[in-house]
């Protein structure tokens, strides 16, 4: 039922910045909950942010610490993943993901993206 494809990764130097899309496309996407996961080499995947489409209420793993942003635009069906002061240890694959509820649990989420890779570098 709803369809996610992310955007916007790439190679960036660290301290640089970058900022990730992820389409929507779907019916009742208002009633979902959309999240930011990653995956960095060698590690699990973990939660990064997430926002609920019809609020715009927002929530962020503690690393972020300030850098990153989660964000979305309802009339074009998109939510965005503005990251500042980016850092080695950032680098990871970053899905976007969505659940038909109010849960940003990875294991509750109903739908995900492809990912879109991102490579800091020192």
């Amino acid at each position: 039922q709803v369809q996610l494809v992310e955007s916007g990764g790439g190679l960036v130097q660290a301290g640089g910045s970058l900022r990730l899309s992820c389409a929507a496309s779907g019916h009742y996407l208002s009633s979902y909950t959309m999240g930011w996961f990653r995956r960095a080499p060698g590690k699990e995947r973990e939660f990064v942010a997430a926002i609920n489409w019809s609020g715009g209420i927002t929530y962020a793993a503690d690393f972020v610490r300030g850098r990153f942003t989660i964000s979305r635009d309802s009339a074009k069906n998109t939510v965005f993943l503005q990251m500042n002061s980016l850092k080695p240890e950032d680098t990871a694959v970053y899905y976007c993901a969505a659940n038909y509820g109010s849960s940003w649990q990875k294991s509750k989420m109903d739908y995900w993206g492809k990912g879109t890779l991102v490579t800091v570098s020192s």
